[in-house]
């Protein structure tokens, strides 16, 4: 797979400010001894694949081979270029927001570049981002009533045993849950707060209906409507400032290699 090769493990390695734990663990929703590890980082690739010819967007690393499921035990890794990472996270990527907000206890690796990152986490909330965790929302709901083309999971065990995938599911309530913190506070408590966190791991041990969910996240649809609509934050990301602290930290970063580099 073109993104898991040895020369982008290299750029990943030499250039990470900042790798963390994500996914349900992180959250506090995780069901013990069933769930793998998911981490991502963001890296400083260098000069020739910013302005030269050749290119990095990411580093994959996986313990399942492609197209094989994760399952206990095992690692899934995303390292981001940097400016990568910036983009999704400017356009308010529930995802890829995670590493702003996790607890220190779940940082694999980090330099000052990343704790100058965390610091400044305000600079990628926005309403934007509350769109992004509603359009999110409404996406996975439709999978979840078959509305979209294409299977909705990957996990027909689940569907078997409880009617529905209760994974699944349980991503759904959490956008809704998470995406009204982050306009109503600019932040995401991690892990997340009771009574939520029960009552999520509790859906993914089938102790809540389908319709139960559906209610859940049609409430929290509403909210999140509203609250994008009325909330306090700017309606876009700080794109200015990201601008020039990806030129700084670039910058900065690749004259302390060649530094480095000429002292040996």
């Amino acid at each position: 797979m073109k993104h898991s090769t040895p020369e982008f493990a290299a750029i990943a390695e030499r250039g990470t400010v900042l790798r963390c734990q994500v996914g349900s663990e992180v959250h506090g929703i995780a069901v013990p001894g069933h769930g793998d590890r998911d981490e991502i980082g963001m890296c400083i690739e260098p000069p020739e694949y910013v302005i030269g010819l050749r290119s990095f967007e990411q580093y994959l690393y996986r313990t399942q081979p492609e197209g094989s499921r994760s399952g206990p035990g095992d690692l899934d890794v995303t390292v981001y270029s940097l400016r990568k990472w910036t983009r999704l996270a400017l356009a308010g990527n529930p995802t890829v927001l995670i590493p702003l907000f996790v607890p220190d206890t779940a940082i694999v690796r980090i330099t000052d570049v990343g704790r100058e990152l965390r610091a400044h986490a305000d600079r990628f909330v926005s309403r934007t981002a509350g769109r992004r965790f509603l359009g999110y929302l409404r996406d996975q709901r439709d999978r979840l009533l078959g509305r979209r083309g294409g299977r909705h999971t990957n996990r027909p065990e689940l569907v078997d045993r409880y009617g529905f995938d209760v994974k699944f599911a349980a991503h759904l309530v959490r956008l809704g849950i998470q995406g009204v913190e982050l306009l109503e506070t600019g932040r995401l408590t991690l892990p997340m707060r009771e009574p939520w966190r029960t009552w999520l791991r509790d859906l993914r041990q089938g102790r809540h209906s389908r319709d139960e969910v559906l209610d859940v996240a049609a409430d929290y649809e509403q909210r999140l409507v509203d609250l994008i609509a009325r909330s306090d934050l700017p309606d876009q990301a700080d794109h200015a400032w990201a601008d020039a602290w990806l030129v700084r930290v670039y910058r900065e970063t690749w004259r302390s290699w060649e530094q480095q580099g000429a002292s040996r």
